[in-house]
């Protein structure tokens, strides 16, 4: 069940204070927390002075515990909120030395690129220098051809663009297919060529389907306005204000294909049956769709901040939390459940908002509710390709909700 709150529950303080508490707090949420371990347990109540209760933290526990379904060789959990905090790991971070899950170990996180490249792009259009209702075409004129001007740059942040699927990208449908072309390079042209060939799939703001390359085009965009690289205009946006120092994008380091500093591997089981490390590859066709390295710590405290209004104003902030008209539906005929830059889902009747990610041989989620009683983030290293992520972020959600949703009966 998908929903969206009307409002946001509270106003916010001013973004100065909140900068500061978001640092200060992430300190103090890192005081009292087990060293990571193969297998982990909730920190004790005398560590850090507040814990979640028991039975909450079990159920976290054993849904972490969970790698066979899907098959993952680890994970990790950060719950916190006004019940308490818990840090958990399951696995290991590298399945051929064994080498256990670190506290700021950096993963690959997917999709949750997209929410990063929407703040940026509300932060611009509070500045008036990016309007969201213009035509993508007017600052990609190069790019689109002239049947996509109806498409908005707002249309593109909320998957409501109607952009045809893509043709000529190479078929990864099996593990040594994601092998052999892992350090294929693409350039963000490159990757719009392969869907302006055909024709809108639905009229713009009629439907709503997920789709990487709206946020391709949307850091397009942004380059544009800018000037500047994305990750760039991100990175001094974002990464430096809040201190996420083990967060990164490739494309703006030279497309870097290793993973510095500690880090989970990601891993895919080949068809004979061995695993086949493809951590170090060029992320160049994922590019603003999906391309950030980060750690579950750094994207906790990104949607920390982000929630608090630490990174935009209330009136930015709400576009985060606003879903598509109700006649707007999935294009399977499900409701929307796309946002700008976030997307929502109902468990336990509370309602969290967020974003999941997906790369090879990882899986990543950061998600909170409006008002912040709840906040978790959590990483697994699935190992069969097309896996299906969502019975292991199924019960994270469940196990984490249960406590709120219990405390609001």
């Amino acid at each position: 069940m998908f929903s969206s709150p009307s409002r946001l529950s509270r106003r916010l303080p001013s973004r100065r204070a909140l900068l500061t508490g978001v640092a200060g707090g992430a300190a103090a949420a890192a005081v009292g927390t087990p060293a990571p371990g193969a297998v982990a347990a909730p920190p004790p109540a005398g560590a850090s002075g507040t814990t979640l209760p028991p039975p909450v933290g079990r159920a976290l526990r054993a849904a972490l515990d969970d790698l066979a379904h899907p098959r993952s060789s680890g994970a990790q959990l950060r719950v916190s909120g006004s019940a308490g905090r818990w840090y958990g790991t399951s696995g290991v971070a590298d399945p051929a030395t064994g080498r256990p899950i670190g506290l700021n170990d950096k993963v690959r996180a997917g999709s949750v690129t997209k929410a990063f490249v929407a703040t940026a792009a509300l932060q611009l259009a509070e500045e008036g220098r990016l309007e969201l209702r213009t035509p993508v075409r007017d600052h990609l004129p190069d790019l689109l051809p002239e049947r996509f001007g109806a498409v908005t740059v707002a249309q593109l942040l909320d998957h409501t663009s109607g952009l045809p699927d893509h043709v000529g990208l190479p078929d990864m449908s099996t593990p040594e297919a994601v092998v052999r072309h892992r350090f294929d390079r693409w350039t963000p042209r490159q990757i719009v060529e392969t869907v302006t060939g055909g024709e809108l799939k639905f009229a713009p703001g009629t439907a709503q389907e997920y789709r990487g390359i709206n946020y391709v085009l949307a850091a397009l965009v942004i380059e544009r306005v800018t000037g500047h690289p994305y990750g760039i205009e991100i990175r001094d946006r974002v990464l430096r204000p809040l201190r996420l120092g083990h967060t990164s994008f490739p494309s703006a380091q030279g497309n870097e294909r290793r993973l510095r500093g500690p880090h989970v591997h990601g891993c895919l089981e080949m068809s004979d049956g061995s695993l086949g490390d493809v951590t170090v590859c060029d992320s160049s066709r994922s590019w603003a769709d999906g391309e950030i390295v980060s750690s579950s710590g750094d994207l906790h405290r990104f949607l920390t901040a982000l929630f608090c209004g630490a990174l935009l104003p209330e009136r930015q902030l709400r576009k985060m939390f606003t879903l598509p008209p109700r006649h707007v539906r999935m294009v399977d005929g499900s409701p929307a459940r796309y946002s700008t830059g976030l997307q929502t889902a109902t468990v336990n009747g509370v309602t969290l908002w967020g974003k999941t990610g997906e790369r090879y041989g990882y899986a990543t989620a950061v998600f909170a509710t409006c008002d912040q009683r709840l906040r978790l983030a959590w990483t697994f290293s699935p190992v069969e390709l097309g896996a299906d992520p969502s019975p292991m972020s199924q019960r994270i959600a469940e196990a984490a909700t249960g406590a709120l949703a219990d405390a609001q009966r």
